[in-house]
């Protein structure tokens, strides 16, 4: 068994006015699956597909509070195409921020709801990403997330080192996850997730036991209302195990 990164989850105090930003800014469709959800993927897209990690937008009232630990790399192909994404985003309600980086290549900026996100210089190795060039999760040991993540998912680790780890859909295709080593403490509920699915005809309980086995636990909260499962990571990230697809 196994289980594959199919997309990412954001809390929003306006799910669809986020979405309306997040699908203009990667030029993706936009649904919603009922009141307060709204749904993100590619035009065409066939969910689930390694080709690309869809994004769901979920209403809470509770505002952003602190950095996230989880955000999105945006690919651009060249300098020219780097400096025109900025400035349409900024058109559609992206500010700049300044998050610690200090003079880097990349432009650091926050969507409408604050949730930071990075605009990257071209770089080679992201080519072929689409829009979304990595899952970046700011993380304490790389080696330990990289060692978890490689076993609870079939993505294929890439490259690992002390200060970064980065995994790969085993198919080649779609964004890269990364984990970066920070100084920053978990503090609270993370606002944006990974949310990942085992695959078809797969046990849904036996997943959830496979993935404890390999360090996962369970937050302390009620779950019997939901049909998926919330876990969290050995260095105390939520994510969610959904039914198979």
């Amino acid at each position: 068994m196994a289980t594959r990164l199919v997309q990412i989850n954001m809390k929003a105090q306006d799910d669809a006015a986020l979405g309306r930003f997040w699908a203009e800014a990667l030029g993706w469709g936009v649904d919603s699956e009922g009141p307060g959800i709204t749904n993100l993927e590619p035009v065409g897209f066939a969910y689930p597909d390694p080709a690309a990690v869809c994004i769901d937008i979920v209403a809470r009232p509770e505002p952003k509070t602190v950095k996230n630990r989880v955000h999105l790399d945006l690919a651009t192909t060249s300098l020219a195409h780097q400096q025109e994404l900025v400035a349409r985003l900024k058109d559609l309600g992206a500010t700049l921020a300044d998050v610690g980086q200090g003079d880097v290549p990349w432009t650091v900026m926050a969507d409408p709801e604050g949730n930071e996100f990075c605009v990257l210089e071209p770089r080679p190795l992201y080519r072929d990403t689409g829009p979304i060039a990595t899952v970046v999760v700011d993380c304490a040991d790389p080696r330990a997330m990289a060692r978890f993540w490689g076993e609870a998912m079939d993505w294929t680790v890439h490259e690992v080192a002390e200060d970064h780890a980065t995994l790969r859909s085993g198919a080649g295709v779609g964004p890269y996850l990364e984990f970066v080593r920070t100084p920053d403490t978990k503090r609270v509920w993370n606002r944006v997730h990974l949310d990942v699915s085992p695959y078809p005809g797969d046990d849904l309980a036996a997943e959830a036991a496979r993935l404890r086995a390999l360090g996962a636990t369970d937050p302390d909260i009620d779950q019997s209302e939901i049909p998926w499962t919330i876990l969290v990571d050995p260095e105390g990230n939520e994510f969610c195990l959904l039914t198979p697809r």
